[in-house]
């Protein structure tokens, strides 16, 4: 992916040699232009093309916005109500992902969202320890998980 980068950057140097233009318009349309012809020989990589993944991660930061806004209006709602309705817990959810970088972005991801906390990750990293403000239904949230971050952290990392 690295590679990819670097060579796509050098076909905007290039193009921007080409023309004799040194601007910021240049060494965009040279990127575009780049990124276009490494799509067309993409099959000549080892990898995938890395645009994919980039906008794999522009996805995911959507995701999390969302889910970000969302729980601080479930979480600002539940506050805000006369008699706390909420049933506090702490559950166990079991992880598809590997790796460290995996498993730290989901931990993370997790915590930053309101409303939960990842308390602990498992030796065997297979299993995270999750505080929730309100637990309805344990396997209703982490359904919820696994079909939002846990699917998205995927997309970014294979």
């Amino acid at each position: 992916m690295g590679l990819q980068i670097v060579l796509n950057l050098i076909i905007a140097v290039v193009w921007m040699f080409l023309n004799n233009e040194w601007t910021a318009v240049q060494l965009i349309v040279g990127y575009a232009l780049g990124a276009l012809i490494m799509l067309a020989l993409r099959r000549f990589f080892n990898h995938d093309f890395y645009l994919r993944r980039v906008w794999a991660f522009l996805l995911l930061l959507v995701l999390f916005l969302r889910e970000l806004i969302m729980s601080n209006i479930s979480v600002i709602r539940e506050l805000l109500r006369p008699k706390l309705a909420i049933r506090p817990g702490i559950f166990a959810y079991d992880t598809e992902l590997r790796g460290d970088w995996e498993i730290t972005a989901l931990a993370c991801l997790i915590t930053l969202t309101p409303g939960t906390l990842t308390l602990e990750v498992s030796p065997d990293q297979r299993t995270l320890y999750i505080h929730a403000m309100d637990i309805a239904d344990a396997e209703e949230l982490s359904a919820q998980i696994r079909s939002t971050f846990e699917k998205a952290i995927k997309e970014v990392t294979r």
